[in-house]
């Protein structure tokens, strides 16, 4: 069985080294070293010439598709990072299509008993043959519960999770190989974006994860009008297995048959903005690919959400980041753009504020007295994106995926109506936001909320205090102090404190020596106290001293 598995695990690197080969990156391959245990490879390098008339972006989304369903859910997710991948690379990734040939029913069959644990026919008193939809992670079937309830069951492929997890210890191990070879893979952090890539992809194919995010819309959309979330069905929920509520309607993707039944686009425009928009900017739990193969329009125009394998959350306070950039961008400030992707993001420590404030300038002045019924909230977002990609700020995880959302929501409604503005619909829910954020309400509670830690603060002072008392006594504080050029700066102080040093040396010797002349002068012997000549031998002292410190001032070479 372990020989099995490495036999699988060795052709699969075989055949992702000559998918990148075929597609122009033999030099990627050779860079890593891989023609040394692979010399068959040089063989594919001839095809490197017919790729080469596409762009990179056309060549990577080529690679995922032929090295299936793993390499294009990785891209798919990577398409939700536009402030780590460059914008027309993203273009490329998002065409990425899963639409795959449906496995056997009798297999689809097993696993759902195997899951469940009862004959399925125990558990429905129907179930279609034939799967509405198929696609890389797992397909869809209908069904009938025994009391007539109408639900949608997905089933995962066979065998998916292992070939998912092989796929993503092999590329994790390219990772390492590339850190270790190539100053741009370690430049970009590669080995941190796979992992959080991987992550992502791991939970996706957790249907037990999708199920607690369908059950969190579900509550949500009991404040929503004209929108609907399919009920989870936990009792024939497993993480392979997942059933919902099955809802009749005419999907975004068929504007043919929408148009056919006569549906007001500008109605189902306004309808979805509102739901997604109240998702991110009220509740900070929203869709994060509200594309329109996820959205029915039903016999009354009412819609309902589909498929929460992909969501975004927004704490508090990236609500409030996100609210003091568009704020920025409106007052044409700056300082207050900056500060807003600053607390947004992580920004390196080299980061070159000169040319990032060029360059916040040359965002802000794009949006100077534009009216904002005509911007597109998506392109102010990817604005933001490509100027944290530039400059190799990390912006979070949440902030990307809103990007990704709003980036698609506007394709939808630009599909249903072209010139339906969602900024429109979005500055109201902005204009809320703000005034929520500086409420006294709002500011009474945060203020509550912290109060405690300010009680425990005081009530710690004493303490403190009395630990600081009692190190001071036995002499255990240690203070170290630190500045720049601290070293140049003691240096100067030691010159100057030397040169002061033997200047007053020499005005004490000179003091002496006319001292000694005067003495003379008005003496006709020598000065002697007891019989010894103190002047003399003091001078003698005197002089010795000065010697000795003289060299040691030069000795020290800080004169």
């Amino acid at each position: 069985m372990l020989a099995g598995r490495r036999l699988r695990r060795i052709n699969r690197y075989r055949k992702i080294a000559m998918a990148l080969v075929s597609n122009g990156f033999g030099h990627l391959v050779q860079q890593l070293g891989l023609f040394e245990w692979m010399p068959s490879l040089r063989r594919e390098l001839h095809k490197e010439r017919d790729a080469s008339s596409k762009s990179l972006g056309e060549r990577l989304r080529s690679i995922l598709e032929q090295l299936g369903p793993t390499f294009i859910k990785m891209g798919q997710l990577a398409s939700t990072r536009p402030d780590l991948i460059p914008h027309h690379i993203i273009k490329e990734l998002e065409k990425l299509q899963d639409d795959v040939p449906p496995f056997p029913y009798e297999e689809a069959v097993k696993i759902i008993e195997q899951e469940l644990g009862e004959p399925i026919d125990q558990m429905f008193a129907g179930f279609e043959r034939v799967p509405m939809a198929s696609a890389s992670i797992g397909q869809v079937y209908r069904a009938e519960l025994h009391d007539g309830t109408k639900v949608a069951v997905k089933v995962q492929r066979p065998n998916i999770e292992k070939t998912i997890e092989t796929d993503l210890e092999i590329i994790a191990d390219w990772v390492r190989l590339a850190e270790a070879r190539l100053e741009w893979a370690r430049r970009y952090r590669l080995r941190e974006i796979v992992e959080e890539l991987s992550r992502a992809l791991r939970q996706e194919i957790d249907y037990t994860a999708e199920a607690r995010n369908g059950e969190k819309f579900v509550y949500q959309s009991k404040s929503w009008e004209h929108v609907h979330v399919p009920q989870i069905y936990w009792d024939y929920c497993t993480k392979r297995v997942l059933t919902t509520q099955y809802y009749e309607g005419i999907p975004l993707s068929d504007m043919a048959a929408i148009d056919r039944a006569g549906y007001d686009r500008k109605l189902i425009a306004e309808r979805l903005t509102t739901t997604i928009l109240q998702q991110i900017l009220m509740e900070g739990f929203f869709h994060g690919d509200p594309h329109p193969g996820n959205i029915l329009v039903m016999d009354n125009q009412d819609l309902v959400l589909l498929d929460f394998g992909m969501v975004g959350r927004l704490t508090p306070s990236m609500k409030k980041y996100f609210s003091q950039f568009v704020i920025g961008l409106r007052n044409q400030s700056t300082k207050g753009v900056i500060r807003a992707i600053t607390n947004m993001g992580v920004v390196p420590d080299d980061v070159n504020r000169e040319q990032l404030y060029a360059d916040i300038d040359e965002l802000r002045e794009k949006y100077y007295k534009v009216p904002f019924s005509i911007i597109r909230l998506s392109v102010a977002v990817q604005d933001m994106f490509n100027v944290a990609y530039r400059h190799q700020i990390s912006v979070p995880v949440e902030l990307t995926m809103l990007g990704k959302a709003l980036l698609t929501l506007e394709g939808v409604v630009s599909m249903l109506d072209p010139n339906f503005s969602v900024f429109d619909v979005a500055e109201p829910f902005g204009k809320r936001l703000v005034k929520e954020q500086f409420s006294p309400k709002r500011l009474a509670r945060s203020w509550l909320e912290d109060l405690p830690e300010y009680v425990d603060m005081i009530y710690d002072i004493p303490m403190s205090v009395k630990q600081l008392m009692t190190l001071i006594r036995k002499g255990q504080i240690r203070i170290e102090l630190s500045a720049p050029q601290a070293d140049q700066i003691m240096k100067r102080l030691d010159r100057i404190s030397n040169r002061l040093t033997f200047s007053v040396i020499i005005l004490s010797l000179s003091i002496v020596m006319v001292g000694i002349v005067v003495g003379m002068s008005l003496s006709d012997s020598d000065v002697f106290l007891w019989r010894f000549p103190v002047i003399e031998i003091g001078f003698i002292v005197v002089l010795l001293l000065f010697t000795w410190l003289i060299l040691s001032i030069f000795r020290s070479g800080r004169f």
